[in-house]
């Protein structure tokens, strides 16, 4: 997964009752299911049309989406639910901006970088506790420890080098980035000793790809005071003045349907998987599968499960933007942060 951070181009105590006690439905059959969550029929001229723009591929890091969709989740809420299909050409800053998104989910970093460029999007609820990025080396190259990192060749994404170039000049090494596609070839191939990974998608495929967990090293930036968070819902912060209660029953929907996800993760694949078919893109159960366990580890990393942003993890994530000069200012958390609850009687 590559997402559009968008540097150069890059569930409260509330509701976690419901989130963690949510009771599973029956799972008679991996087919497509009519509305499980209520027995009455919906009147699809009353459901509101909005739409959601994920920052990739269909893989099961948005399991709840497709799931809430195909059965009734988001229906269940009053909502006729598009999912924009990704197009690497179609960056969020446009679709957001120019409306034709109403709802997205983006990373903490990708998102103060687009509200500094001047889209005026708010978090309404941040799902991610954990970032999953991390460093990837192979031991046979001799790199066990930071310090062994020291005057290596290290591959990045483009738009991706501001955690690890961030890692590199905290603990005082010399490493020279060099930008990588969607693969692991040139780690695979030693064009790289070292690697950015996402714990739920490149490192399996690296352990895929014949390498056990024993060979290599691994640095989650999380574990070295780095946690830049991921997946928040972001929207216009005019929807979310102008229809709070949309925003609530987006969110609650999106909690439910992962909560269904992780309890039921046989069918939550098989619906990743259909939608990904539709889309016609290569896709592989063992990983979708491995791709949901991470999910659920992140999510709950705390053992609970919340939609709030901690302030200081946002004043960490802008300064960083800041000092590398990649927002002139930082905005107020109060303005940046609005959650779903927040003024609903408005």
């Amino acid at each position: 997964m590559k997402k559009q951070l968008l540097f150069s181009t890059m569930l409260i105590a509330l509701f976690s009752i419901c989130f963690l006690t949510c009771k599973n439905h029956p799972d008679t059959d991996h087919q497509k299911t009519s509305l499980p969550l209520h027995n009455k029929p919906v009147d699809a001229s009353k459901l509101r049309k909005i739409s959601f723009l994920p920052y990739w591929v269909t893989n099961a890091q948005f399991a709840g989406y497709y799931l809430g969709k195909e059965l009734g989740f988001y229906e269940k809420y009053g909502i006729d639910l598009e999912i924009i299909p990704f197009q690497p050409f179609f960056t969020s800053t446009d679709m957001i901006g120019n409306k034709e998104a109403d709802f997205a989910a983006l990373w903490l970093l990708n998102a103060v970088e687009m509200r500094s460029s001047g889209v005026d999007i708010v978090n309404i609820a941040q799902f991610s506790s954990r970032s999953s990025l991390m460093l990837v080396a192979k031991k046979s190259r001799g790199i066990e420890e930071i310090e062994d990192m020291n005057g290596r060749k290290a591959g990045a994404w483009s738009g991706f080098e501001l955690q690890p170039t961030t890692f590199f000049k905290k603990f005082h090494l010399n490493v020279t980035l060099i930008s990588i596609g969607s693969t692991n070839n040139l780690f695979l191939n030693n064009g790289v000793e070292i690697t950015t990974a996402n714990w739920f998608d490149e490192y399996h495929s690296i352990i895929n790809s014949g390498y056990n967990p024993e060979e290599l090293t691994t640095f989650f930036f999380a574990d070295y005071g780095l946690n830049f968070l991921e997946d928040g819902i972001y929207c216009l912060d005019s929807l979310r003045i102008n229809d709070p209660e949309l925003c609530k029953n987006f969110v609650l929907a999106t909690a439910e349907s992962w909560t269904y996800a992780f309890n039921n993760p046989e069918r939550a694949i098989d619906i990743v998987i259909t939608y990904a078919q539709k889309a016609n893109q290569p896709v592989n159960r063992i990983h979708q599968q491995w791709m949901l366990n991470r999910y659920r580890d992140l999510y709950f990393s705390t053992g609970t499960t919340t939609t709030l942003l901690v302030k200081n993890d946002y004043m960490f994530a802008a300064k960083v933007l800041a000092e590398s000069n990649l927002i002139a200012e930082i905005i107020p958390f109060e303005d940046f942060y609005k959650h779903y609850t927040q003024n609903l009687s408005k």
